[in-house]
């Protein structure tokens, strides 16, 4: 029996071969990330979209924003041409983007409907999103230390808010501590199922930069910290966006789980999104 065994193996092992997939190219595709808060001026960054087996480094980065395209956004009774601009990110790229930021009259206003318009290589996109207004009232914001925690600088923050009756009030929320950026939960956007017309007290976790490797101790924040917590009302489109987006990004690496189409709200095939936010804000100093 063990000259069967070794011959069976060795017809397996004969059997073995390499296979080589050839992908098709794929063309790129148009990518939009376009927001307008209340009281802000519009920011549209436009990228192409790279392979995924590709190679990615400073150079392809900065080539893959789309340069000069005619950027239009309106409200109904008024219009204004984004003017492209740039900055050097903290890696050394330059990212291109186009605001109204010289606008002055332009500004994101509450219960206002916004028109996108894209005009580049030949072809028009276009996007609709809305600032709603703000139905998620923020009544205070304080910090707490943690039950066994193991390092006593950890804290944490807590938000008491309201919601009005009536379902379908969408929200999405940010952190910043001190003068860094604004950077959303790893579960930033929420609806109010739930918590439909009542009062709550919820745990807020520290925004995520999706660069980096998530722990639980990114979720807190520090003793000595001066933290400021921004909630924005949002429509369903800017809900739906960022909850498939979110699902996505937090399956990767899991075998087990199912492709997620990202909800985009962009025209002719474009991905990415156009939304609106209608943002309040509360700040916080966890003393030392």
């Amino acid at each position: 029996m063990r000259w069967l065994w070794i011959l069976l193996l060795g017809v397996m092992t004969g059997c073995e071969k390499d296979i080589t997939i050839a992908l098709d190219p794929t063309a790129a595709t148009l990518v939009v990330d376009a927001t307008i808060e209340n009281d802000a001026p519009p920011v549209v960054f436009l990228s192409k979209s790279l392979d995924y087996f590709g190679k990615i480094d400073p150079k392809v980065l900065s080539n893959a924003f789309v340069r000069n395209a005619r950027v239009t956004i309106s409200d109904g009774s008024s219009s204004v041409v984004l003017t492209q601009d740039s900055i050097v990110n903290p890696g050394g790229t330059v990212v291109f983007y186009t605001t109204a930021a010289t606008s002055l009259f332009f500004r994101g206003k509450l219960n206002t409907k916004y028109n996108l318009s894209i005009e580049t290589g030949g072809v028009t996109y276009t996007a609709t999103t809305t600032v709603p207004a703000i139905t998620r009232q923020l009544d205070s914001v304080w910090w707490e230390k943690i039950p066994l925690a193991k390092d006593t600088n950890d804290v944490r923050i807590m938000l008491k808010g309201r919601d009005r009756p009536g379902l379908g009030d969408y929200i999405r929320y940010y952190t910043r501590v001190g003068k860094g950026p604004f950077l959303p939960g790893f579960n930033s956007v929420f609806d109010d199922q739930i918590i439909d017309g009542t009062s709550y007290t919820v745990t807020v976790d520290k925004g995520f930069d999706r660069n980096t490797e998530f722990s639980d101790s990114t979720a807190y924040f520090r003793k000595g910290d001066t933290v400021t917590v921004k909630v924005c009302n949002i429509d369903k489109v800017t809900y739906d966006f960022w909850r498939t987006y979110e699902f996505s990004f937090q399956s990767i690496g899991n075998p087990f789980s199912s492709p997620t189409n990202i909800l985009g709200n962009i025209s002719n095939g474009a991905l990415g999104y156009f939304g609106g936010y209608a943002a309040q804000h509360r700040s916080v100093i966890i003393p030392k």
